[in-house]
Order: C-alpha cells, then sequence, then structure tokens
C-alpha cells in the first residue's frame, strides 16, 4: 500500500538547509520515494498555518519502504546536516482510501 511521508518545517539555516536537500533527495529516489509536494506553503482554509512553515509530501511504495529509507545511512547523513539548520515535523502514513458513509 502506498505510503506518504509529510513534513511541516521551519528552515532556521538555508545553507545549512540546502545541504541537507541535496543529500536527502538521492536518498528519497534511491528508496522509490518521489517528492508529491516540496516545501509548498500551504493555503489554510480552516485553522491557521504558520507562515515560517513549508509542506513536503514525499510518496513511497509502501510504508516498509519509507522506514528503510529513514533508517538507511544515506538518510542517516543527511539529518545530520539538517541538525540546526531546519526544525521539522515528520509523519508517515498509509494512503488508504475512505470508506464510503453508510446511506
Amino acid at each position: 500500500m502506498t505510503a506518504y511521508v509529510i513534513v511541516e518545517a521551519e528552515v532556521l539555516d538555508e545553507v545549512r538547509a540546502l545541504e541537507y536537500r541535496r543529500l536527502a533527495e538521492p536518498s528519497i529516489a534511491r528508496y522509490d520515494g518521489r517528492y508529491v509536494t516540496q516545501a509548498a506553503v500551504p493555503e489554510a482554509v480552516e485553522g491557521t498555518w504558520p507562515a515560517s512553515r513549508v509542506m513536503t509530501i514525499v510518496e513511497f511504495p509502501s510504508l516498509e519502504r519509507a522506514r528503510q529509507w529513514y533508517s538507511s545511512l544515506e538518510y542517516a547523513r543527511a539529518r545530520a546536516a539538517r541538525e540546526g539548520a531546519i526544525d521539522l515535523r515528520l509523519l508517515f502514513t498509509e494512503g488508504r482510501l475512505a470508506e464510503p458513509m453508510p446511506a
């Protein structure tokens, strides 16, 4: 089942954040991931979204593959480069279709 990594982030140091992206992008591709959206500022139509934060969504063929990516040596290097440069929340979810509402 398709899985998604959803990231909410605030860049604290743009130069070091670029190094993180340089390392993260090939690690994602190596584990069959693809960006759905990258560093997007969502439009909050209900509630609020902090202006300083961006959203990235990465799709993987399975939750297992997303977990393999996250625990990989390649991504560990990216995480080390990210330390202190990006404040983030990173979530995993499977892409489940909603059940139809009963009539």
